[in-house]
């Protein structure tokens, strides 16, 4: 399966990546897809040929719990609505707490990282199966960035994703980008992690941009790629010729020209690398034989079996480092607190940035108070459903706790909580009443 080059859909850019020329595919998030119609944008790439695949953010293959058949259900019709080769997620826990272990419920509302032990294999591998078995089409898992690690790992990033391919038959979404970023933020050398896995699985591949600050790596999509990203690219590019190359871009989204100009970097960074690999392959073809077998060595470990039990110590382990993260509980021991804050602050601020795309009237109301408004509110409220739900307690909280001082935005704000937190919205004729009232009283 062929895909070429291809570009991440967004809505806030479909016309832009209507106009690129050269695109051979798009990726669009699965989650901002309905399952029963597509954009106009999208018919439309589909008419010229273009292939589209639906890549899901939301569904936590490695978290404890067992993936959700209802969302599984509702990523199969996109898949088929879309006509689409593949589908892909992440290689992630985005929830903890329930029933099994008798905790609230938590949304990260991020992906973060699954500890690469044996348990935590253990489930990802059981996981996988149960959405393989539930979907139309193959299944590809990507590698994440990362602000933090687990203490006691028992497998580097290269072997757990070779394990993972060998139980499972998964393809990967190597994402070069998070590579670098483990790179900087955990000191994983991105030329092992290629040469531990296993390179002939992977079905495409992803680069995005992003940015360092006092030493962390932020993955952030809304940043132009970097050269370290792109020597990542080159080192994959040596190993293997990828089916597909992705530029993602999440936010800032730069006019059409900067993105074409960055596909063409990335075209040039795998004609480059091609061209040095066939140099090297000639000067080897030439040289004495050293004996040397493949760069991976002998593949997949053993295969060691997780004890009974796996995915209930994998339960309590992510409760207690997502509690942490969101609640304010003490950090379990073994991790790094520093680290643990600075994912603590990206989490609440990726909230504060989602609630405002999902709910763009709040920042409207609120004005220049926005933000730390939010933030307030995040450190003491633990998000436990969607971005909708967050957005609509996050505006009960002001209003319970005293309200606004100007009393316009009072009212917007009261009038807008009330026209979403009913069982159906309000009628049309009750929207121009109220709308021709706040023009009569200064609005």
């Amino acid at each position: 399966m062929k895909l070429g080059i291809g570009i991440g859909w967004r809505p806030e850019i479909a016309a832009e990546v209507e106009a690129l020329t050269g695109i051979d595919w798009v990726e669009a998030v699965a989650e901002n897809l309905c399952a029963d119609h597509l954009p106009g944008s999208l018919v439309r790439l589909r008419e010229r040929g273009v292939t589209v695949v639906p890549h899901g953010v939301s569904l936590g293959l490695g978290g404890a719990d067992r993936p959700d058949a209802g969302w599984l259900a509702s990523l199969a019709a996109r898949a088929d609505l879309l006509g689409t080769p593949l589908v892909t997620e992440h290689i992630a826990f985005v929830r903890a707490g329930g029933p099994l272990t008798a905790t609230p419920r938590l949304e990260a509302g991020h992906l973060l990282p699954v500890p690469r032990t044996w348990d935590a294999l253990e489930v990802l591998c059981e996981n996988v199966r149960i959405a393989q078995d539930s979907l139309p089409v193959p299944l590809a898992l990507e590698n994440i960035a990362a602000l933090i690690s687990w203490p006691d790992e028992e497998l580097t990033e290269g072997q757990f994703l070779a394990e993972l391919v060998e139980r499972t038959g998964v393809r990967l979404l190597i994402d070069v980008a998070n590579l670098h970023t483990n790179h900087v933020n955990r000191g994983e050398d991105p030329a092992k992690a290629l040469d531990e896995l296993p390179v002939e699985a992977i079905a495409y591949v992803h680069v995005a941009g992003g940015v360092e600050k006092d030493g962390v790596w932020h993955d952030t999509h809304a940043h132009p790629v970097t050269a370290p990203v792109l020597d990542v690219l080159a080192e994959l590019r040596s190993r293997v010729d990828p089916p597909g190359v992705l530029l993602e871009r999440d936010d800032a989204f730069p006019p059409g020209a900067e993105l074409a100009a960055e596909l063409e970097t990335i075209r040039g960074t795998l004609r480059a690398a091609a061209e040095l690999k066939t140099v090297r392959g000639t000067l080897r073809a030439a040289a004495p034989d050293s004996g040397a077998g493949n760069s991976r060595g002998a593949g997949p470990l053993a295969g060691k079996p997780a004890a009974p039990g796996a995915r209930d110590r994998t339960a309590v382990a992510q409760a207690a480092l997502l509690s942490s993260l969101v609640a304010g509980t003490p950090a379990p021991e073994g991790f790094d607190h520093r680290r643990l804050r600075v994912q603590s602050r990206a989490l609440a601020a990726k909230r504060a940035d989602v609630v405002a795309k999902v709910a763009p009237e709040l920042p409207r109301i609120l004005g220049d108070g926005y933000r730390a408004a939010f933030l307030g509110y995040a450190r003491a409220r633990p998000m436990s459903g969607g971005y909708r739900r967050d957005a609509l307690d996050f505006a009960e909280r002001i209003l319970i706790s005293g309200g606004l001082a100007d009393p316009v935005a009072q009212r917007r704000l009261t009038h807008w909580w009330e026209d979403r937190s009913g069982p159906r919205p309000p009628r049309r004729t009750a929207r121009l009443v109220r709308a021709a009232r706040a023009v009569l009283v200064g609005k």
